[in-house]
């Protein structure tokens, strides 16, 4: 387990089994072992591993419930945003290629939507990255994203064609807390439409993000473009718990 060392045991549980899963430990329809092996296992009560298993069930990892013994899902969806995981972790998660292509970063002012999400006066210097993310060499989502200059400022020091931003920012210590996402759909515009091979028109679902750190201050702005034939979202929510977003690749679809 690699959570530090001070967070709650059910969540360094899950985040073990979730680790099983991704790595094939525990494979596609595998039925998990009995909550009092488990307990046996990791030398805890039931509550904890429940908890755990709970959360699984939420990121839609396992199935079973009310009887039922869990059972990883035949084909496990991705991510939850509430994870905080990036596109290329991901998709890989989802035995996918990820890829990306950057075509711009660059500090400049920020547009007045930028300023407005990031709380930063008109005409504020920020750094914007424009780059197209590819799931198995297709484009699949362009990235607009805007940062406040003392976080941008760091991606000119590194290769953004070689993987994850936000992989890279965490390394640098930047304290990406928490998003809000905001899902809406809107007609490719003719840059889209060149960027991502399709016509212009068609239909894109939008993901706009404001991420924060833990102390509130706004820190990132992105317009993420995804095309709906390659990846969607759903969302699955309890009594007990708020819905948690997900991002889920179609199977079987083509660009």
């Amino acid at each position: 387990m690699t959570t530090q060392t001070n967070a709650p045991l059910h969540v360094k549980l899950s985040e073990e089994f979730m680790r099983r899963i991704t790595d094939g430990d525990w494979p596609p329809g595998f039925q998990l072992p009995s909550e009092a092996e488990l307990c046996r296992e990791f030398g805890t009560s039931r509550g904890p591993i429940r908890q755990a298993l709970a959360f699984l069930r939420s990121e839609g990892a396992i199935t079973g419930g009310r009887g039922r013994p869990p059972m990883v899902r035949s084909s496990v969806p991705s991510q939850s945003f509430s994870t905080f995981n990036s596109f290329t972790e991901w998709a890989s998660g989802i035995g996918k290629k990820p890829g990306q292509r950057t075509l711009e970063v660059a500090r400049r002012e920020a547009s007045p939507e930028a300023a407005e999400a990031l709380g930063l006066m008109p005409g504020t210097t920020v750094v914007e990255v424009l780059r197209v993310r590819y799931l198995d060499e297709a484009p699949a989502m362009i990235e607009r994203t805007t940062f406040i200059l003392d976080v941008g400022r760091k991606l000119f020091d590194f290769d953004t064609d070689s993987g994850s931003i936000f992989a890279f920012l965490k390394e640098q210590g930047v304290d990406l807390h928490s998003a809000r996402h905001t899902i809406d759909a809107v007609a490719a515009s003719d840059e889209d439409a060149e960027l991502l091979e399709q016509p212009e028109g068609i239909p894109l679902l939008r993901e706009r993000r404001i991420t924060r750190s833990a102390d509130g201050q706004p820190l990132e702005y992105s317009e993420d473009r995804y095309l709906p034939a390659l990846t969607n979202f759903t969302i699955d929510n309890t009594v007990e718990r708020r819905a948690a977003l997900v991002r889920i690749h179609t199977e079987g679809a083509t660009p």
